[in-house]
């Protein structure tokens, strides 16, 4: 079942952004391994600091889900937000 404010929660989120940041780093790894195989050394800081980046967003992800998001929740006390 969708939430009342399902509209407003791409746009307004953090947890959505992180996790597109996320996945970002998640097509993104593969994608720089297979050139890096192909055409220059692997470099393991790089892969590391992809790894790192993704774990962090994902992270972040889910601590920004747990928070009242005023553009999103609306007030504590039950009130929606307001339609942007």
């Amino acid at each position: 079942m969708l939430v009342n404010t399902w509209r407003a929660i791409p746009t307004h989120a953090w947890s959505v952004r992180l996790m597109a940041l996320s996945l970002a780093f998640i097509i993104l790894e593969p994608t720089y391994n297979f050139v890096a195989a192909t055409w220059v050394a692997k470099n393991i800081y790089i892969q590391l600091g992809m790894s790192a980046f993704t774990g962090l967003f994902a992270a972040a992800a889910i601590i920004a889900r747990i928070y009242v998001q005023q553009k999103v929740s609306g007030d504590l006390n039950g009130k929606p937000p307001a339609e942007g």
